[in-house]
């Protein structure tokens, strides 16, 4: 897999995503993506302390990642900002 082609594609797809979490105060950020496939996001704002981010990030983060980039078998959220 090509990390930098996947990360490109990757980020295209989160700028998509991204409105819709600035539209309630929060945000996403790339932070790693692993050679097997695992996406690590960071969300930032109220998507940080919000308690439906898991929701948030499986149906709408996960879901969006592994519709537009086939390579992402995963998306984790690690730390908080």
């Amino acid at each position: 897999m090509n990390i930098e082609a996947v990360r490109k594609r990757v980020q295209k797809a989160l700028e998509v995503v991204r409105p819709y979490l600035q539209a309630d105060g929060g945000s996403v950020e790339l932070v790693n993506i692993t050679t097997d496939g695992i996406v690590e996001v960071r969300l930032t704002g109220t998507c940080g302390v919000c308690p439906l981010s898991p929701m948030t990030l499986r149906a709408g983060i996960e879901r969006a990642l592994i519709s537009e980039v086939p390579e992402v078998r995963r998306v984790e959220a690690v730390g908080v900002r």
